[in-house]
């Protein structure tokens, strides 16, 4: 099946608290940025363009090529109110962009088949949205979501005061598509800064990511 047209969204919301706080896609991985490697990965794969969730001065993401979207919900809800925002702001920017696929900020291993194979999982399925899983575990920022999804995604998160990823995707029936963990795998996030080493070495060692 062909990828229907898809906008592409980096979440770089959080707070990093567990780095000691500041803008973890803006740490150096070899000689490049988190954001810098997590989008060139991204971007060849969605059709209408790739967008950052961020929060604050968009100044200090100025290298970053391409819109800087802040939440539309105060106080840092979580990555729902990134997702949030990248789906109204496709609703009003490209009105003819039916899907959004969103991934973490620092997810530098994203495979190269993402978008693809969640689009693919989506239609198997029957549903409007889709989460990647690997190792046995889902990666709930990590997919592609319906834009029509947005009025429901804002009156869990304002209403309802929702602010659990998988409680609000178990709503939906939401599809899996699974990778392979080896050689490495490919939605390793960098939470600590042991994960930042750990990534460090494999990137030294050629980052042998899956291209598939």
């Amino acid at each position: 099946m062909s990828t229907p047209p898809t906008l592409g969204v980096i979440l770089a919301g959080g707070l990093s608290r567990r780095m000691g706080g500041g803008d973890k896609p803006l740490l150096r991985l070899g000689d490049k940025t988190l954001l810098e490697r997590v989008a060139e990965r991204l971007r060849p794969q969605c059709s209408a363009g790739l967008i950052l969730n961020a929060n604050g001065d968009p100044a200090r993401f100025r290298a970053f090529t391409g819109f800087v979207v802040p939440d539309s919900i105060p106080d840092a809800p979580g990555p729902l109110a990134g997702v949030l925002a990248a789906l109204d702001f496709c609703a009003a920017h490209h009105p003819d962009v039916p899907y959004v696929a969103s991934v973490a900020g620092d997810t530098p291993f994203l495979p190269h088949d993402f978008v693809a194979r969640l689009h693919a999982a989506r239609a198997r399925d029957g549903v409007e949205m889709a989460v990647a899983a690997s190792g046995g575990q889902l990666h709930f920022v990590n997919g592609v979501w319906a834009v029509t999804l947005r009025h429901d995604l804002r009156a869990a998160l304002v209403e309802r005061g929702l602010r659990r990823v998988g409680m609000w995707i178990a709503r939906h029936n939401a599809a899996e598509a699974a990778w392979e963990t080896e050689p490495v795998d490919p939605f390793l996030n960098l939470n600590t800064p042991e994960d930042v080493f750990a990534a460090e070495r494999l990137v030294a060692n050629g980052d042998r990511s899956p291209i598939q």
